[in-house]
């Protein structure tokens, strides 16, 4: 299999197509299923877009290639995926619009629609976790690289 043409030289995916077509079409299935939720996530910041947009590249890697390399080609997706897969970490913004969205909205939430006091402490201890592996993800650029 070549590589992508916005891979670095001598950068090959040694993930190809699964051989069971039943397998195949479950995560395409899932893939489809993790891209729609990625880009509702874009719009609603309590859904994940970053985790399952990555998921759903990979469900779509060992299912249908031509979604796969879409997604590694997309100039919005592209970026933060090829700097997953070949460096397991993220780019300093997107991990920053991240955790600014997700502390808005559980604020918000937290602030405006949850009434119980124990609801909005376990809301706010979900957004601390939540932010911190967040936080803990590595980015390559950024402030201090």
């Amino acid at each position: 299999m070549s590589a992508p043409e916005h891979d670095p030289p001598g950068a090959t995916h040694t993930v190809d197509t699964h051989g069971s077509r039943m397998l195949r079409g479950l995560l395409l299935v899932a893939g489809v299923l993790a891209f729609t939720a990625g880009i509702v996530g874009v719009f609603l910041p309590l859904i994940p877009a970053t985790p399952l947009l990555i998921l759903a590249a990979a469900c779509f890697a060992r299912a249908y290639r031509p979604f796969h390399e879409w997604m590694l080609a997309h100039r919005w997706f592209g970026p933060m995926l090829r700097e997953w897969y070949h460096h397991r970490s993220l780019p300093y913004w997107t991990k920053l619009l991240a955790l600014v969205t997700m502390l808005i909205s559980f604020g918000t939430s937290i602030v405006l629609f949850v009434q119980p006091l124990w609801l909005q402490l376990v809301l706010a201890a979900v957004a601390l976790l939540l932010a911190a592996l967040v936080y803990r993800i590595p980015s390559r650029d950024g402030p201090g690289r």
